[in-house]
């Protein structure tokens, strides 16, 4: 068995980023003391999850990656000898924005950043007035302790990124998060909202054989019209839940895994063996009309 603990910090924003960013380190330094080997951040921590408007100013939120945050944070995976996955709001340069993810090795090393594929423009989620599509393509990287695969928030409703992703690798599917419920809207479309979420992510672990870990932020924003809805967790590569957070609390959480898992998922139930990708041109295709 190759035992693997994952760190998740769950936890809330607020508009100073120096803040975020020190609650943050706070939350990996405890995750690392109870022995976090790998510890994911949800996506766009050190603010607000500002896509709620389109407002120009928001731009001033952005950093170079490698940069500043990626600095702090690589000398805290040194310290504590633990791998970190890092949502930020990248500026590649003038006028050039990107929703980005840095991994962190333990020894310190900047191992690279995987830049968001999918991005949405729903209402309170205009990404697409900030963010440059992905150009990297997707992205696994070897790290101490795992091989990992980072998508980011919208892109986890895309079986073929997960697909891609742990075709190139990818022993663990890590998805950065931010996304809410409207608080005007009833408990109903809440919890179908939810499980649509959980379920999509779920069905990756099961169709690849691999651990999906999914952190999302949790509390109220945009003047207490989004309640972002938390519920973190971590699926095995059968889909089966190994940790659920809550929907309220910020949480900061350890949870061993065991990576040959998938060489047991996939051995009994072999989908990779039997994929027909003789047949699979048409998933290029827009439409098929």
């Amino acid at each position: 068995m190759r035992k693997v603990n994952i760190g998740i910090v769950q936890m809330t924003c607020e508009a100073d980023k120096n803040t975020n960013l020190k609650k943050a380190i706070e939350q990996i330094k405890a995750a690392a003391i109870k022995g976090a080997q790998i510890i994911c951040l949800q996506e766009l921590f050190t603010s607000l999850y500002f896509c709620d408007v389109e407002d120009y100013q928001n731009f001033k939120l952005a950093e170079s990656i490698p940069g500043d945050t990626t600095d702090k944070l690589s000398v805290i995976a040194k310290e504590y000898n633990i791998v970190i996955v890092a949502s930020l709001f990248e500026k590649r340069t003038e006028g050039l924005y990107h929703n980005t993810t840095a991994v962190l090795d333990a020894d310190g090393t900047y191992l690279g950043k995987y830049r968001k594929m999918h991005i949405p423009d729903d209402p309170a989620f205009y990404e697409k007035f900030y963010f440059t599509p992905g150009d990297l393509g997707y992205k696994v990287f070897k790290t101490k302790y795992a091989t990992l695969g980072v998508l980011i928030c919208w892109d986890q409703w895309y079986p073929e990124a997960a697909r891609i992703t742990s075709l190139m690798g990818a022993e663990i599917l890590f998805y950065p998060t931010a996304i809410g419920w409207a608080t005007a809207q009833d408990e109903t479309t809440n919890i179908e909202q939810y499980n649509a979420w959980q379920t999509i992510q779920r069905s990756h672990a099961v169709a690849n054989g691999v651990h999906v870990v999914s952190v999302n932020r949790v509390g109220l924003e945009q003047n207490g019209l989004m309640k972002f809805w938390g519920g973190s967790f971590i699926s095995n590569p059968f889909g089966s839940l190994v940790y659920k957070a809550s929907h309220e609390n910020e949480e900061t959480e350890v949870i061993e895994i065991d990576v040959e898992k998938t060489d047991f998922y996939r051995t009994h139930w072999p989908f990779l063996r039997d994929r027909r990708i003789d047949s699979y041109q048409p998933i290029t295709e827009r439409f098929i009309d």
